[in-house]
């Protein structure tokens, strides 16, 4: 496996944090990090299950033959003969108010006919290669916080701080997570109305990390992380319509840069928008660019604080909601996706608040996230506006990708409490293939050249 990230880092860079957080960014002394193979797992969640036996012991994640997987990359479900334990409602919520987010418990309360929470057995399916465990051993001593908690030194492949110490390590994990290198998918989002109207827009993407590269090629710089590209297939109004993104290591030094192919001019432009609170491409005003994977880019804006950890519920193993059986009409309702179809389960999370820092500029004023502590991808986060009230629920339904080791989403969703519209990204169940990780590509593919050659209706 060819590692993701296999040098000095210095990723993202933005004002200074405070001096407490300058204070607790060096690496974990070895005697801490050698806990990654004893109380701890190699990525840095607790090994034993909880006092209560709601989450079980980790014993290495799930295995490989887990389930069958099709010809074109579709996985079976491993717990299809799970029934829930109990289901949470707007009339129940209150006996399980402890494991619920703010955000959660307002969704129930504004749909409390339809909304619900099913809850199963938890199980701890996360694991990824023992390349990505040897990589996160050497962060635990080595990597630490640069450009005032906006960057990483001496990172290696992903997961920079399984031993977290402050909030934007914690944040920085979920950035940086393991994701497979590159890969290739077709994907299905809806953005309906308050009444479920909708006209699903078909994207197909194509990211890879720099590293992952094939070495034929134009070297573009040696400031950047990954490369992003996201084609409109469908609707034929908005068909042919590309973005392009370089996500560079140091956006102190060189901020992200991007660009848009649009088919109907036959033109591509600089896309500077394409970060923070910029409107997100193609998405109908649901959501801002660093919503997409739930959270994503420059840390810069938040002062971020580690409230701690705590027991959540929050979506896991969603294998049926993946499921080719579906059709997308089955997931899509008016308000919010098919609740009966969503799988929860009690996991372990870091809560970090972010809070916007004085002088800085985002329709976010505050947000709580929520990170599964087994693969440290974000599960749930609330949104608050510059008023103080809740205005944007998000959360992502976990899938293992258990053939190849590979934490993932089967769905991320974006609620928007005030005008009862929402965003539903990364569907599958209608597309003839599912991920492709087989992806190669080289530098030359990446550029704005290639966008406008590429670029049809």
């Amino acid at each position: 496996m060819k590692q993701i990230h296999k040098r000095s880092l210095q990723i993202l860079g933005g004002a200074m944090l405070s001096a407490l957080a300058l204070s607790v960014s060096a690496a974990v002394s070895p005697e801490e990090a050698a806990k990654l193979q004893t109380t701890l797992t190699p990525m840095g969640a607790e090994r034993a299950g909880n006092a209560s036996g709601t989450i079980p012991a980790w014993t290495g994640g799930m295995a490989t033959d887990a389930a069958p997987v099709d010809a074109d990359g579709f996985f079976g479900d491993p717990f299809a003969g799970e029934q829930p334990q109990y289901t949470i409602t707007a009339a129940n919520m209150d006996q399980y108010a402890d494991m619920l987010t703010e955000g959660q418990k307002a969704m129930l309360r504004r749909y409390p006919d339809t909304y619900r929470m099913r809850v199963f057995q938890t199980n701890r399916s996360a694991t990824v290669p023992q390349e990505v465990f040897d990589a996160v051993a050497r962060n635990a001593v080595n990597t630490q916080l640069a450009e005032g908690g906006n960057g990483l030194e001496n990172f290696d492949t992903a997961y920079p701080f399984p031993i977290p110490q402050n909030g934007v390590e914690v944040i920085w994990n979920h950035i940086t997570r393991y994701r497979g290198g590159s890969f290739t998918r077709v994907i299905a989002q809806a953005t309906p109305q308050a009444n479920g109207s909708n006209t699903m827009v078909i994207l197909q993407d194509a990211f890879s990390f720099a590293t992952a590269l094939t070495d034929y090629g134009p070297k573009i710089s040696d400031n950047l992380m990954f490369y992003f590209t996201q084609r409109i297939l469908s609707p034929s109004r908005l068909a042919g319509d590309v973005l392009l993104v370089h996500e560079n290591i140091n956006q102190f030094k060189e901020p992200r840069a991007a660009w848009i192919y649009n088919a109907g001019q036959r033109r591509v432009r600089r896309a500077p928008q394409v970060a923070y609170d910029g409107p997100a491409f193609s998405a109908d005003g649901t959501r801002v660019s660093d919503n997409y994977d739930l959270y994503n880019g420059s840390p810069d804006r938040y002062d971020w604080k580690l409230v701690g950890k705590r027991e959540l519920l929050i979506p896991y193993n969603n294998f049926a909601l993946a499921s080719r059986e579906l059709k997308y009409d089955d997931i899509i309702q008016a308000g919010h996706i098919n609740q009966d179809l969503v799988r929860y389960e009690v996991h372990r999370v870091w809560e970090v608040e972010a809070t916007l820092k004085e002088g800085q500029r985002h329709v976010y004023a505050k947000r709580h996230f929520f990170i599964d502590e087994d693969n440290w991808q974000a599960g749930a986060i609330d949104h608050y506006d510059g008023r103080g009230g809740l205005w944007r629920v998000a959360e992502a339904m976990a899938l293992q990708r258990f053939d190849l080791k590979i934490p993932g989403y089967a769905l991320e969703t974006l609620y928007d409490l005030q005008n009862g519209r929402y965003m539903a990204l990364g569907m599958t169940n209608e597309e003839r293939k599912n991920y492709d990780f087989s992806f190669k590509a080289s530098s030359a593919d990446f550029t704005p050249n290639a966008l406008r050659a590429s670029g049809i209706r």
